[in-house]
């Protein structure tokens, strides 16, 4: 008996977390003795709200999973940007050797392209201000290293799980909760203790709204703490806030008057894309939780394209091998496998191909960068892109 309701790894390796369809797929493969070669698309046809493009994530775990087994795997890049109708991930490969994988790897994909989505949204909402995931709280804890990785892959600056950051070599990101200030009783002993104990490289940041009207303790916070306080963070509650744009105008012009432009303004509580959009240009930093850690999956699906090198699919899709080449002005273009690009054939800028070897016989034989690197590659391309959340 186990005390949690989750899946060990050995668990997920073994199939034991496939639909039912796929282990019963696998038994009438096997006895009507049926050793087909296929092909498979993993692809999307629409992305949650409408939204234009989303941000691939999951393929490290994709990788992991389907090492060892019999198959050559094709995917784009993890952070890659994609659209509906695109592969972002092909499986080649006798199905009764990895088709009870289907629900595990599409699991994968889907979450994590779902939250690292969400998460560059909220960042180019927050016009590329730090964004910092703090919403494993919203989500079983068994993923939350998962929902951490998502988030800070997809443009967050700093996620606050501990396990989550760890496994990425990053440090978790937080402040102070409203339980320090009131198991203590007094907001500015609070501040001051946590300015006695926490490490220097902790960001002094007060959190201004849990007794009295945000300005006045964020004055209070800065006549406390002085040049040492970094940040005052507002998580008003939504049945208290009103105007919340008006009371962080308010909390920066009461500081600057005083002499405090130093300090930043942090705000968090129930913010999202929409929100942020509002309040990117009156704030400095924003945390985030249900937001990007709940963001609704990416509906991928896995097809057969191909059967024995004959091309072949259900209805609504696309059968054959595909090749998605994006140029550097960010035109994507689908073509047939065996069709090269060179050229755009919008721009004429050079094309390069998205869909790379990533397994070959079992063996993963591209490189599976850090968080970080992964990072990086998102931001670079939202921003040579110009993505828009429109």
């Amino acid at each position: 008996m186990r005390d949690f309701y989750i899946a060990h790894e050995d668990d997920i390796r073994a199939g034991r977390t496939t639909d039912v369809y796929f282990i019963r797929t696998k038994k009438i493969l096997e006895e009507k003795g049926i050793h087909r070669k296929v092909f498979a698309d993993v692809t999307t046809t629409s992305l949650p709200h409408g939204w234009k493009w989303g941000v691939l994530a999951g393929i490290e775990e994709v990788a992991k999973l389907l090492e060892g087994l019999p198959v050559n795997v094709y995917a784009m890049p993890e952070g890659t940007i994609f659209h509906p109708y695109e592969p972002v991930l092909q499986i080649e490969g006798y199905y009764k050797e990895f088709g009870i994988y289907e629900t595990a790897l599409l699991g994968m994909l889907s979450q994590a392209s779902g939250i690292a989505t969400a998460a560059l949204r909220t960042k180019i909402a927050a016009k590329f201000k730090p964004v910092y995931s703090f919403g494993i709280r919203h989500m079983h804890p068994a993923i939350a290293p998962m929902i951490d990785r998502s988030a800070f892959i997809g443009g967050c600056d700093g996620v606050s799980g501990v396990l989550g950051a760890e496994m990425m070599g990053e440090r978790p990101v937080g402040t102070m909760p409203h339980a320090l200030i009131i198991t203590v009783g007094d907001q500015v002993k609070a501040w001051k203790y946590y300015d006695e104990v926490m490490p220097p490289e902790v960001p002094r940041t007060a959190l201004v709204d849990t007794f009295y009207d945000e300005k006045f303790e964020a004055l209070m916070a800065a006549e406390a703490l002085g040049e040492r306080l970094n940040a005052v963070r507002l998580d008003t509650p939504g049945s208290r806030r009103g105007n919340f744009r008006k009371i962080v105008e308010e909390v920066r012009w009461e500081l600057d008057l005083r002499g405090y432009e130093h300090v930043k303004i942090f705000l968090s509580g129930g913010l999202d894309e929409e929100s942020l959009k509002e309040l990117a240009d009156v704030a400095d930093a924003f945390g985030v939780g249900g937001s990007i850690a709940s963001a609704k999956p990416i509906d991928f699906s896995l097809d057969i394209v191909e059967v024995e090198g004959k091309p072949i699919t259900k209805r609504g899709k696309l059968s054959g091998r595909k090749q998605i080449y994006r140029c550097e002005n960010g035109h994507y273009h689908r073509v047939p496998a065996e069709k090269k690009l060179e050229k755009c054939p919008i721009c004429g800028a050079k094309v390069e191909p998205l869909l790379k070897p990533l397994i070959k016989n079992g063996e993963i034989v591209a490189e599976l960068p850090k968080a970080r690197e992964i990072r990086e590659y998102v931001l670079e391309q939202a921003k040579k892109f110009n993505l828009t959340l429109e």
